[in-house]
């Protein structure tokens, strides 16, 4: 039977040190619930010295033990001088550890004055603290955060060093900037359409060498289609008859605006790229070398012969995570440079974070949403998640459809089987736990091939046909082979 909401509150209170309910085996669940119908229900208390602050965007109420200080709760204003003041008021009232809420980007210069203080700094999810009875208010919401982490009800959320910090801002900046710049071409692919240009029906890629070389012509002032269909590159399949009779339309001078006015814009984002790419290689190449004299993987033939072109970075990129991290995430199937450094960038190279694989995969909100009762599944729920790592590992899930690989042939069967959008999240799920152990591990990923995938699949739908057989009082005979 599962057990009621109270019931829950009453175990983590009584036990905060043991797993969760549903981490449980039988029997450990059983001796759970004798526990919790005995008498003896007193408190805990995990973390004595503990302080609990409501973050707010002019001020940050914190609350102490009322034994601690006369006045148990203050109001800090959010300058630096009074955040400091605030740390060492803290210590002053003898607390160890500090709990408060995400709250937009608010939290983060409390966050980091306080670690710098030599306090620990639990950063709790708003979800887990919303349950507080009677009138809201910034003092009562200190003082339940305090009351929570006192008795060890509150979950510490991931938070990864300030080297990986610097290393994910650099990237999230540069992917700003591709959005960005994606954002630029889209507008002006409307201002051609709009003016009857169908550039976007000759051409592949608006922003490559032949769209961006007829672009700025047009902008230049040429109007004839015969000679702006001469700036062709000889890589394109449509032909300079096909693009020049694209490139009949009406000039119209507002549209003209607007299509200078994002190329000016697209032009500004590929310079900031550039010097995005400038830092982030400079950063890389100071960090420290963890490949231990190793070499770096041959590359895979798909990706040697992929052209460099696009949003890609521009250096060695590759190189340098695998001088950082001592290990080589492409080699999987699925995963290219972008997508190890988004992995790196957001969840860095100490796996050790997370106990297991299956933490990990938690983590990322990839498992499965089972609602369980009586050890049944009664319900399948969905999770929702706007990771960054999450994303990443669904989209090179889904390049694995025409792969020739191990994986490949294993998400082609899902798909057939569950869906796209099932098989998606299932593959992602197994890249993370590939990832994870290339960095917990230093396994090294070795690809075994489609046709020993469907060969091994087979073999297991061959053993289950002859269980069933028997099972069912008949025998299964190979037939002789032709």
């Amino acid at each position: 039977m599962k057990p009621k909401p109270e019931e829950k509150t009453k175990e983590a209170t009584c036990h905060p040190k043991q797993p969760h309910w549903h981490e449980m085996n039988r029997k450990q669940r059983l001796e759970t619930m004798r526990k919790i119908q005995s008498e003896d229900l007193s408190l805990e208390m995990v973390h004595p010295d503990a302080a609990g602050i409501d973050i707010g965007n002019e001020s940050h109420y914190v609350a102490v033990p009322p034994k601690r200080d006369s006045q148990p709760v203050r109001r800090f204003g959010c300058t630096t001088a009074e955040l400091k003041a605030m740390a060492e008021w803290l210590k002053q009232c003898r607390i160890r550890t500090v709990a408060m809420q995400s709250t937009g980007v608010y939290w983060i210069a409390v966050y980091d004055i306080l670690e710098e203080a030599g306090l620990q700094v639990y950063l709790v999810n708003a979800r887990e603290t919303k349950n507080l009875p009677g009138r809201k208010s910034d003092v009562q919401e200190s003082q339940w955060l305090m009351k929570l982490h006192t008795y060890g009800l509150l979950r510490n959320s991931f938070r990864p060093s300030q080297e990986i910090r610097r290393l994910r801002t650099y990237w999230r900046q540069r992917h700003d900037l591709v959005r960005s710049a994606g954002r630029h071409i889209q507008r002006m692919q409307k201002a051609l359409t709009q003016m009857n240009i169908q550039l976007a029906n000759v051409l592949s890629d608006v922003s490559g060498t032949t769209g961006q070389a007829i672009i700025k012509a047009i902008l230049a002032g040429e109007r004839d289609p015969h000679k702006l269909a001469v700036f062709r590159d000889p890589r394109v399949k449509a032909s300079k008859e096909q693009i020049a009779r694209g490139l009949e339309g009406h000039w119209e001078e507002d549209l003209l605006f607007v299509l200078k006015q994002e190329q000016d814009g697209y032009e500004f984002c590929q310079k900031q790229m550039a010097e995005c790419d400038r830092r982030l290689e400079q950063y890389l190449q100071q960090r420290e070398d963890r490949s231990q004299g190793a070499c770096l993987p041959e590359e895979k033939r798909k990706e040697r012969l992929r052209k460099k072109k696009g949003n890609a970075p521009q250096f060695g990129l590759r190189a340098d995570l695998f001088r950082m991290t001592g290990t080589d995430l492409t080699q999987i199937d699925g995963i290219d440079v972008m997508t190890a450094t988004t992995i790196l960038s957001e969840a860095g190279w100490d796996m050790s974070k997370w106990k297991t694989e299956d933490h990990f995969v938690s983590w990322l909100r990839l498992c499965p949403d089972n609602r369980i009762s009586g050890e049944r599944i009664i319900g399948k729920g969905r999770l929702p998640t706007n990771n960054r790592i999450s994303i990443a590992l669904k989209m090179a899930a889904s390049t694995l459809r025409m792969s020739n690989t191990y994986v490949g042939a294993q998400f082609r069967r899902l798909r057939t089987k569950l869906g796209a959008p099932v098989a998606i999240k299932a593959m992602a799920a197994k890249l993370a736990r590939l990832v994870y152990r290339m960095l917990r591990y230093g396994m090294k990923y070795v690809d075994q091939g489609a046709q020993f995938y469907e060969a091994q699949h087979r073999n297991r739908q061959i053993n289950y046909l002859k269980w069933k057989a028997a099972k069912l009082g008949f025998q299964i005979i190979d037939a002789p082979a032709a």
